[in-house]
C-alpha cells in the first residue's frame, strides 16, 4: 500500500498515472469536489465510486477555487490538508488538486473511463460528462447518503 503523500500528484504525475493504467488496460474512475469537511457522505461515494473501475482518482479544487466558488469564508481547511486526508483512503489510488472553476480541462486532459458524481447533479449537469461520453466512457450519478452535508456541517458549528 502506497503512503498517502505518494497518492498525491501534480497535472504530470496525474497524466503519467492515467496513461499507465490505460496502456495496462485498466480502467480509471474520475471524481471531483472541493471536498472542504470531509464527512460520511463523502466517504460513502468515494467507497462507491472505486467499484466502478481499476484505480479512482479525485481531483480537488484549490483553496482559491474553493474561494472563488463558496466565498471568501471557504476552504475549512486547506488544500494541502484536503489532499492528505482523501489520499489516506484506502479507495483512493491518487488526488489531484486543480485552481480551475470546474475540472473540465484536467478530465480532457486525463480521459477517464468513468466519471462519478453524486445525486445532486443530473447527468447533463455533470462538467465534463460529455468529454467522457464522446470518448465512450460512462457518467454515473452515485445516491447520495442523506443527511450529510459540508455546508449544513459548517452552519451546526457555528451554532455550537
Amino acid at each position: 500500500m502506497r503512503a498517502p503523500e505518494e497518492k498525491i500528484l501534480d497535472r504530470d504525475g496525474a497524466l503519467a498515472f492515467a496513461r499507465k493504467l490505460r496502456e495496462a488496460g485498466k480502467t480509471l474512475v474520475f471524481t471531483n469536489g472541493c471536498f472542504d469537511v470531509l464527512h460520511a457522505g463523502h466517504a460513502y461515494l468515494i467507497n462507491e465510486a472505486r467499484k466502478h473501475g481499476d484505480a479512482l482518482l479525485l481531483a480537488i479544487n484549490s483553496d482559491q477555487s474553493v474561494k472563488r466558488l463558496k466565498g471568501d469564508s471557504r476552504p475549512v481547511n486547506k488544500e494541502e490538508d484536503r489532499a492528505i486526508l482523501l489520499a489516506s483512503l484506502q479507495a483512493v489510488d491518487a488526488v489531484v488538486v486543480f485552481d480551475e472553476d470546474t475540472p473540465e480541462a484536467l478530465i480532457a486532459l486525463l480521459r477517464p473511463d468513468v466519471m462519478v458524481k453524486g445525486a445532486d447533479y443530473r447527468k447533463e449537469q455533470v462538467v465534463g460528462g460529455r468529454l467522457v461520453e464522446a470518448r465512450g466512457g460512462q457518467v454515473l450519478i452515485l445516491p447520495l447518503k442523506p443527511g450529510y452535508s459540508s455546508s449544513k456541517t459548517i452552519e451546526n458549528l457555528k451554532k455550537k
